[in-house]
């Protein structure tokens, strides 16, 4: 159909900016969502006859406010916020608020990030409004059943409304407290994008690139948060590396076979002067300890070269502020190029992640370079009836071949 890529593309890289326009100017949650939902049906009949407009994420905010003040036409009764927005047919959009958080975005995030949400309701909601995250994916992202993540953000909505939470700029005094949340969805929002819970391509580069634009906006807001600092140099050094990890047909390469004379020498060099600053400081944290993994990562000009003893020793520090189950899988894998493939399945195998993919595909990993070939084959299908990324499960049948030839 004319115009459906272009209206795949508006849509993951305008929704979330178009649901937090309409949130701004109505202060309703569930009434901008639909009203953006209901754009993009009008985009799909009319794209296709009419052709694309020239301003796409343009085109959709403006229908989406229409068809919100429409709504708010026919109801009957009106709160006070929503009769104002009706007043606004045919003015100019209100100016923005004034205070720390221009980017109706990040403000966004902050919002979503009130302290008066229980933390889980806080990062699911925001991941779902800022990078439009349906429930499956978050899901997979906190390694949940979708139900639990479809009652988190009923209850957050319904939180947000009974309570009254102001849509607003969070004054200064306020931007601290919110400071963790705002971090973990961004870090949540470019995870997803650099390789994408499911679908058919590894990644959703307009994900990784609005999660960067948001790290920098934070970045700007809060210069002297290490943390802050930590995680836009995670993500530079992170993204350094995508024309390397795949294949011209979209295939997966991993990190120790990619041609690193692809990454990104501007990124590298700019995540890398963030991280040294960040040295300076003497104040770690965790994404300050990841972005200095990315950066030893990143001095080796060939995978042979790479310091796995200092990497270890960055994950053992990690591990002891955030002694997550993923971190120590990841730090099982740094801990098989130091101390052997057994030492690490031993540490793998005490980690309670049976349902996640790359729990398997690592303990396959593994057992492969152990030996033990029919426990990898088992560990591989394993992980392969658990990876919803296509290129992700195709790498992983490739592995799962490969031992059958031996």
């Amino acid at each position: 159909m004319p115009g459906s890529d272009a209206l795949a593309r508006t849509f993951r890289e305008s929704s979330g900016r178009a649901v937090a326009t309409l949130v701004r100017v109505f202060g309703d949650i569930d009434l901008a969502e639909d009203a953006v939902q209901e754009a993009f049906a009008v985009a799909a009949e009319r794209w296709a006859s009419d052709g694309v407009p020239p301003n796409p994420g343009g085109w959709i905010v403006t229908t989406a406010r229409n068809k919100a003040l429409d709504r708010l036409r026919r109801e009957s009764t009106r709160s006070g916020r929503e009769t104002a927005a009706v007043s606004l047919i045919g003015e100019p959009e209100p100016e923005p608020e004034v205070g720390p958080v221009a980017d109706d975005q990040l403000r966004l995030v902050f919002t979503c990030c009130h302290p008066a949400l229980a933390q889980e309701a806080r990062i699911a909601l925001t991941l779902r409004l800022i990078a439009g995250l349906q429930t499956p994916e978050i899901a997979r992202a906190f390694l949940v059943p979708e139900a639990t993540i479809a009652q988190r953000l009923v209850r957050a909505k319904r939180k947000i409304k009974d309570a009254g939470i102001p849509y607003r700029i969070p004054r200064d005094h306020e931007l601290p407290e919110r400071l963790p949340d705002v971090l973990a969805v961004i870090y949540f929002v470019f995870n997803e994008g650099y390789t994408a819970s499911a679908g058919d391509d590894l990644t959703r580069q307009d994900l990784s690139a609005e999660a960067i634009r948001l790290a920098r906006l934070l970045h700007t807001l809060m210069p002297d948060e290490p943390e802050v600092s930590g995680l836009l140099a995670l993500l530079l050094l992170t993204e350094s590396r995508r024309a390397a990890r795949t294949t011209r047909e979209g295939g997966l390469v991993l990190l120790a076979d990619q041609d690193r004379t692809r990454w990104d020498a501007a990124l590298i060099a700019e995540g890398q002067l963030i991280v040294r600053e960040c040295l300076r400081r003497n104040q770690p944290g965790a994404y300050q300890i990841q972005a200095a993994i990315a950066a030893v990562h990143s001095d080796a000009p060939q995978a042979a070269r790479t310091d796995w003893r200092q990497i270890l020793a960055l994950y053992d520090q990690l591990a002891a502020i955030a002694a997550t189950p993923v971190v120590a899988l990841n730090r099982a894998i740094a801990l098989a190029e130091v101390a052997g493939p057994a030492a690490a399945l031993d540490a793998v195998d005490a980690l309670p992640l049976v349902g996640y993919h790359l729990y398997h595909a690592t303990r396959a990993d593994l057992l492969r370079r152990l030996n033990r070939t029919a426990e990898s084959a088992a560990a591989y299908d394993r992980a392969i009836a658990r990876a919803e990324n296509a290129a992700e499960r195709e790498f992983l049948k490739a592995r799962r071949q490969a031992l059958a030839s031996k």
